[in-house]
């Protein structure tokens, strides 16, 4: 079954992460509620632009647990693989890892009080240390697959060293907590001292930010081969959106040629008159042409998927799943009734008018298409909120109150708040719900919150439940290490 999760990813952006089985057949629609304040609409947003530029996604394979030897027992050992079954299994643990890591470091550096952002980094550097000596266990002898173990250990060790450091750049301001700053320092100095004990990079390439940050770069590409999936992406409706302007420039052509011919007969010769005219019934050609074109074409495209995106195993080149992808404004007409009922029922505070933004993705995922070894793909879209924070207001409003005669203030900030409805729907089933508020103002987002859908309408299982579904989301410890270890028991 297939897994929904909305969570935060840098100061204005969110990530949307997405499991997909073998064989599955489903759609996803988030209907974002932008409040009319935000001046968000139809003619200031270009949905095509956005599309290309806020809305990044990455495809992979997707395993439960670490698909490593002797870090997972279910496998058998390295010496019965051929040499490519070990890159795409390793390839898999380590990107698997990286993402893991990344995405806990960036929870925690939401973490603002000291005595929760400490140990929890404490508890991520451990878990990423234990993490990395299962790994170093497995190492072959083999020389060629020895190189592809040591490109993916040169860069685990390295990217995890420079999460830790970037955290502790970042750390709440404290007196306190020496030891566990210590502890955290001591596992980034021992990756440092192991690369250079294993000449990994070279004195000039260390010292020099560019060599190392481009070749680290290098060595994620490499590791992301047979895992990330290539994507192919084709604009639809190119040819129809012709067709509706070759259209509209006939109608128009039509009425403009009718009103010349009535002019000539009430207008004999070529007179001022006439030329006066002609000039008249040419501007309004221009003026009302690409507004009719515009309007037919809207018309027209609603409710038409707007992009297909076929994935592609590296590998083999194959086809994995096929994709049709849906980005437009709806009118509260076209919603459907669960959406319109989940966004009813708010507080009366909230209830303003609001133009709704949908994106929608159909993936139909190959049977026969999958890599021994594989059994699921993850998606993960990240949504840059940037263009939705462009018009807010930056300004800061004053709170006042009096005490013993004297009168004080306090600044509040402005803040809006937008709904976030998610649909899943998987194969013939009926669609499942979710809601999301995220609270944000110009500069970041303040909160994710996950509130649970009216009575009579299904519900996406969440992996909040009770208190912690109306939590803080973009807080968090070592949560992705810890379970994935969990897995590998």
């Amino acid at each position: 079954m297939s897994s929904i999760e909305i969570k935060q990813e840098e100061a204005l952006s969110i990530k949307f992460t997405h499991l997909l089985e073998v064989n599955a057949n489903c759609r996803v629609d988030l209907y974002f509620s932008l409040p009319n304040e935000m001046g968000i609409n139809p003619k200031s947003f270009d949905e095509q632009e956005y599309f290309h530029s806020g809305i990044l996604g990455r495809r992979s394979y997707y395993s439960e647990g670490l698909h490593i030897p002797l870090v997972q027992s279910r496998f058998v050992s390295l010496s019965k693989r051929t040499i490519e079954e070990f890159r795409l299994y390793l390839n898999l643990f380590a990107y698997q890892f990286a993402i893991a890591v990344e995405n806990d470091a960036k929870q925690l550096k939401h973490l603002n009080e000291a005595e929760l952002f400490y140990p929890s980094v404490v508890d991520l550097a451990r878990q990423v240390e234990s993490t990395l000596k299962k790994f170093r266990r497995s190492e072959p002898s083999e020389e060629k697959r020895k190189s592809y173990f040591e490109n993916a250990d040169n860069y685990l060790s390295w990217f995890c060293e420079q999460q830790l450091l970037k955290l502790m750049s970042e750390r709440p301001r404290s007196s306190g907590y020496t030891e566990l700053r210590d502890e955290i320092f001591v596992v980034c100095r021992n990756e440092s001292a192991y690369r250079l004990e294993r000449n990994y990079n070279s004195s000039g390439t260390v010292q020099d930010a560019n060599r190392i940050s481009n070749k680290m770069l290098l060595l994620r590409r490499l590791i992301q081969r047979g895992v990330v999936l290539k994507e192919e992406s084709k604009t639809l409706g190119t040819w129809l959106k012709k067709a509706t302007t070759g259209f509209a420039t006939g109608i128009i052509m039509l009425v403009v040629s009718a009103l010349i011919l009535k002019a000539q007969g009430v207008l004999s010769g070529l007179t001022i008159a006439m030329l006066f005219t002609l000039a008249v019934i040419y501007a309004f050609r221009e003026v009302f042409k690409d507004d009719i074109r515009n309007a037919m074409w809207r018309r027209i495209q609603r409710g038409r998927p707007r992009w297909s995106r076929i994935l592609r195993d590296t590998t083999s080149g194959m086809a994995v799943a096929r994709q049709l992808v849906w980005l437009d404004f709806m009118t509260p007409q076209d919603l459907p009734a669960e959406v319109d009922e989940i966004l009813k029922r708010r507080h009366r505070q909230n209830k303003v008018d609001a133009e709704i933004l949908h994106y929608g993705v159909n993936t139909r995922v190959q049977k026969d298409s999958f890599l021994s070894g594989y059994n699921m793909l993850q998606e993960q879209v990240s949504f840059s909120l940037v263009p939705f924070a462009r018009y807010l207001e930056r300004g800061k409003a004053k709170v006042y109150q009096e005490r013993d005669s004297k009168v004080s203030y306090d600044s509040a900030e402005r803040r809006y708040q937008v709904n976030v409805v998610v649909s899943l729907k998987e194969g013939k089933s009926a669609p499942r719900f979710a809601r999301y508020k995220i609270t944000m103002n110009r500069s970041n987002i303040v909160e994710i919150t996950q509130s649970e859908v009216p009575d009579g309408v299904a519900s996406i299982e969440s992996k909040h439940t009770g208190r912690e579904m109306e939590s803080r989301i973009s807080g968090g410890s070592a949560s992705s290490v810890r379970d994935t270890l969990k897995e590998s028991g």
